[in-house]
């Protein structure tokens, strides 16, 4: 089932995981539950960071140019 941006309502994952944990869970087993799902959300951006970084060819010289970009918008009034 294909979901788009109108129909906001829970997706498989999500209800599967409330089913899951429809009990009493205790504290800390609920922050690695939130640790593990954490590490494998961040390892999956970096993956997808690596792939972009290659398809379009970025180079550390790149990174180090937007580092020292100053053209943003300051923050700061």
């Amino acid at each position: 089932m294909t979901q788009n941006k109108q129909n906001v309502g829970l997706n498989e994952l999500q209800i599967g995981l409330l089913r899951m944990f429809n009990r009493n869970i205790p504290e800390a087993d609920i922050l690695e539950i939130k640790r593990v799902i954490v590490k494998h959300l961040g390892s999956q951006l970096l993956e997808e960071v690596d792939r972009v970084v290659e398809e379009k060819g970025i180079t550390e010289k790149d990174f180090l140019a937007l580092e020292d970009n100053h053209d943003r918008a300051s923050t700061k009034k």
